[in-house]
């Protein structure tokens, strides 16, 4: 089954009368769709048709996913002086928004489907519990995006109409009442859904038991470490539901790049969830964006340092690391992991612009190519490296500053982000590869993370976790009675978390939970600081009069870019509430010192 695709136009067709009415403040009165409604919930096929909107709500490769992470340290925007705002504390409360507008229009279209169950005289019990299940699930997932943004928000219960005033101009729920509805929701939604949802690709136990594990997490961390309470309440939902689900999926697919570039994910055995692309229905930009002219995102010095050599030691530590003076040596002997999300360097003979090239006689600038050749195929992440209209590319690194005569594929920090990037389709804005929703890779970090946080770790669950992750990375295993010392571990973490929260980053780089994940530790403090880029020596790697900033000026050092930001604001954690909310509803106060 496809989302946004022939269920969807039916569904729309059929609610667009009701549910996709606009909202300036919480959500707009409109008592237009009671006829329709009666018209609409006639047959169970027809409540499953309908419910088909609500997974709009996933983002797939949406350019919004890369563009959060440059929140966080990981991550910078590829474009002169484009920093980030969260970062360099120019945020200000907007007028509207729709991260608190999107989600409650959501809630309304949901809110009409549920409130239609009960009375319905064409659906069985069982049939009322799985659509109501549904309901929960992305009413729930609305929620959650809510809460993570903006603390306690105002819950509605059913659809809104004239009479609603009072759940129109309430008053907000606190974050333990909407924390715990959440938790209620999903653990229905968990017993009542049917195992294998509505078929394929469609909401099942198993994604409900997904989406568990990553509210679990995010709301259990979040209290321990912003001093509220319940947090192992929430932290033992994210890790009985993250086991449950390793016991049913304890492999993961081998390929860790066809997860992101596969023209279809139907048979993925890691994949629980998948927005489905196709030609000339469906399409996105993400792959694009990566070989355009432009360039898109680049990756930081501190993110590549987190990828480990492949015998398990940080590149501070292993006796394999050749150090980071040139590409080729930072590169050697890393994480496979790393090579799927940063282009490895390499350089070739090609006269621009062409789509032929030929070695440059040099070993080594075909290192890297010779390697690629093993790690992938034609499709995908072999060198080198090709612009949106199959153009062939000198080499990697290529800096935005020095383009070497194609502007195009271009780096800022040198380490270019490309791990959406395939060669599927090579047409500009036309990008066919689906995406991943829901995938165990996720959930085994979820269940290991979890895990600490409540003093049940143990060897088993490592291995159960984080090393079948390191081990698709060719990265020898964890073992947590001999954790190698990484001097750059944050002294306030322990050892064995730092490992885990180092999988973490390095399994889910760039598919847009950094920014959370460090709201949630309370470590925005990471991102606090200079971001840099590789080492780089001018008149060596590039000529002595490009115009590449370094660190402290220096002819020979890291690139620097971007300055030194401010200290992270402790009200910054919570996002400004619209202020045509508040105005609209005096009872709705704005979060602690936003003005």
């Amino acid at each position: 089954m496809k989302f946004i695709k022939s269920f969807l136009r039916i569904a729309f067709a059929a609610a667009i009368g009701f549910s996709s009415v606009s909202c300036s403040n919480l959500l707009d009165l409109t008592p237009e769709g009671s006829l329709v409604e009666k018209t609409t919930f006639t047959s169970y096929n027809n409540f499953v048709t309908y419910a088909w909107q609500f997974y709009g709500v996933f983002p797939g490769y949406g350019n919004a996913v890369p563009d959060s992470e440059v929140n966080g340290d990981l991550f910078a925007k590829a474009n002169t002086n484009a920093t980030s705002d969260w970062l360099w504390n120019r945020m200000v409360t907007p007028g509207s928004s729709e991260d608190y507008k999107a989600p409650y229009e959501n809630i309304r279209s949901i809110n009409i489907l549920l409130d239609n169950i009960e009375g319905s005289t064409v659906l069985t019990d069982a049939e009322k519990k799985h659509i109501r299940s549904i309901g929960y699930f992305f009413k729930a997932y609305n929620y959650m995006n809510l809460l993570n943004k903006y603390g306690g928000v105002i819950w509605v219960e059913n659809a809104i109409d004239d009479g609603d005033t009072d759940v129109l101009y309430g008053t907000p729920s606190t974050r333990d009442e909407i924390a715990q509805k959440i938790a209620d929701m999903l653990s229905y939604a968990e017993q009542n859904i049917k195992i294998n949802g509505d078929g394929k690709n469609t909401i099942t136990k198993h994604v409900v038991r997904a989406l568990i594990s990553r509210f679990g997490l995010r709301e259990g961390t979040w209290r321990k470490y912003h001093g509220l309470s319940d947090a192992n309440k929430y932290l033992q939902l994210s890790m009985d539901a993250a086991k449950g689900l390793i016991t049913d999926f304890p492999n993961l697919h081998a390929d860790y790049d066809e997860l992101f570039n596969s023209e279809s994910l139907a048979n993925n055995q890691e994949v629980l969830l998948y927005k489905q692309y196709e030609v000339n229905q469906v399409t996105h930009t993400l792959s694009s964006l990566a070989r355009n002219s432009a360039g898109r995102w680049d990756l930081t010095k501190a993110a590549v340092d987190l990828y480990l050599l492949k015998d398990g030691q940080s590149r501070w530590t292993s006796p394999n690391f050749d150090g980071d003076k040139t590409p080729n040596s930072e590169f050697r002997n890393r994480d496979i992991r790393l090579y799927y999300t940063v282009p490895p360097p390499f350089k070739v003979t090609v006269a621009h612009p062409s789509y032929v090239w030929a070695h440059t006689g040099v070993a080594a600038d075909r290192e890297y190519i010779d390697l690629m050749n093993t790690l992938s195929v034609a499709t995908r992440k072999t060198l080198p490296t090709l612009n949106w209209q199959g153009l062939v590319v000198r080499q990697e690194p290529h800096y935005a500053d020095y383009t070497n005569g194609q502007p195009f594929n271009v780096t800022f920090t040198g380490y270019r982000f490309y791990k959406f990037s395939n060669k599927i389709k090579m047409l500009q804005n036309e990008d066919i590869n689906d995406a991943p929703i829901f995938r165990m890779g996720e959930v085994f970090v979820n269940y290991a993370e979890a895990a600490y946080e409540l003093q049940k770790i143990d060897q088993d669950i490592i291995n159960q976790t984080v090393n079948k992750l390191r081990n698709r990375g060719k990265v020898a295993a964890l073992h947590i009675d001999a954790i190698p010392v990484d001097p750059s571990r944050d002294p306030e973490v322990a050892p064995l978390l730092w490992e885990i929260r180092r999988e973490r980053a390095v399994e889910l780089m760039g598919e847009g939970f950094r920014f959370d994940d460090l709201r949630r530790w309370k470590k925005m403090d990471y991102a606090a600081k200079q971001k840099l880029g590789r080492y780089l020596t001018k008149g060596v790697d590039v000529p002595q009069t490009a115009p590449i900033p370094l660190l402290n000026g220096a002819t020979a050092g890291y690139i620097a870019y971007e300055g030194q930001p401010p200290a992270f604001p402790d009200y910054y954690y919570l996002y400004p509430i619209p202020s045509a909310e508040i105005a609209m509803n005096p009872k709705i106060t704005q979060n602690p010192e936003w003005k």
